[in-house]
């Protein structure tokens, strides 16, 4: 059983590392992203950057990458605790990549995938006020924080487990943490808004 957590723990954390979007970035469109616009790897700089496609292919790379983590631990120990390890480790390593000198995105996408697969009826309902929030002002930062900010509330509201909720309330934590530069820029008035690229 250790060991098996021990595998969940190591390989969820290097799933999370591939840089997807450096890496289709690159491969597909010959695009560096850490040269262009944020200079983040995540899909909200390849939206702008490569174009709403190319956004949507590195966004569903990175989430796929929260789903894996989660697997691994239902899989190969079967744990809800497991399940929640998994997909921290998938998260960390999106942000904190050992192939990236310990950079990467802010975890947005990750987090979404790791959400659905822990707690999808949460997932749905944060997707929304993602989506709302970024119709409605164009900033998919300010709508990614207040989206985090809803996961703990609503795995409360939905009645889910005490490690769910913690799980949110952490996951939440990071999210905005990571995005405290954009914080900023908010409260500054000079937060980028979303305008996809025309490649």
């Amino acid at each position: 059983m250790e060991i098996n957590f021990l595998i969940v723990i190591i390989c969820s954390y290097v799933i999370g590392s591939i840089p997807s979007g450096l890496v289709l970035g690159k491969g597909i469109w010959h695009v560096d992203l850490r040269e262009h616009g944020s200079k983040n790897i995540g899909a909200t700089n390849a939206w702008r950057t490569l174009g709403k496609f190319p956004g949507f292919v590195i966004f569903l790379a990175d989430l796929i990458k929260g789903l894996l983590g989660v697997y691994l631990g239902m899989t190969l120990v079967g744990s809800s605790i497991a399940m929640i390890l998994g997909g921290i480790l998938a998260i960390v390593g999106h942000s904190a990549s050992i192939f990236l000198k310990l950079k990467g995105g802010k975890g947005v996408a990750t987090g979404l995938g790791v959400l659905i697969m822990l707690m999808p009826k949460v997932s749905v309902c944060v997707f929304f006020i993602w989506l709302i929030i970024v119709m409605i002002s164009k900033y998919v930062s300010l709508a990614s924080i207040v989206a985090a900010s809803f996961v703990p509330i609503l795995a409360y509201a939905f009645d889910m487990s005490m490690e769910f909720v913690i799980f949110g309330i952490v996951a939440a934590i990071f999210v905005i943490y990571r995005h405290k530069t954009n914080i900023v820029r908010l409260l500054n008035g000079n937060e980028n808004k979303i305008k996809a690229g025309h490649r």
